[in-house]
């Protein structure tokens, strides 16, 4: 099977999202940007752990940095999850409508037996 650049996005964004730090710092920044010291205030780990997740969650597209001054925010790109939420979905559906038909299936087979 061959993949594709939409497979390999949602291959990184869940990936970085496999991570509870990384949600967390997702959570955060639901909220409104932050710098890397602001999310890393919380943590016991190093400011370069902190980075190294952050450049994760910049690879999967779910935040990006920018430049202000001396500092670089760090915001929240809700696009990347609407691809994720778009996967779910369509799996939802996929597994809605073969548990529907295999209940149905089901029935039909114990009808068959009570006769």
């Amino acid at each position: 099977m061959e993949t594709t650049i939409e497979d390999q996005q949602l291959d990184a964004l869940f990936t970085a999202l496999s991570d509870r730090t990384r949600r967390d710092i997702v959570v955060r920044l639901s909220r409104g940007q932050a710098t890397v010291k602001e999310l890393a205030e919380p943590y016991t780990m190093s400011m370069q752990a902190v980075s190294q997740h952050i450049r994760v969650l910049e690879r999967s597209g779910l935040i990006s940095q920018g430049r202000h001054r001396q500092t670089r925010p760090c915001r929240l790109e809700p696009a990347a999850l609407e691809a994720a939420l778009s996967w779910i979905e369509e799996s939802r559906r996929t597994w809605s409508d073969r548990m529907d038909r295999l209940e149905t299936r089901l029935a039909r087979l114990q009808e068959h037996e009570n006769q």
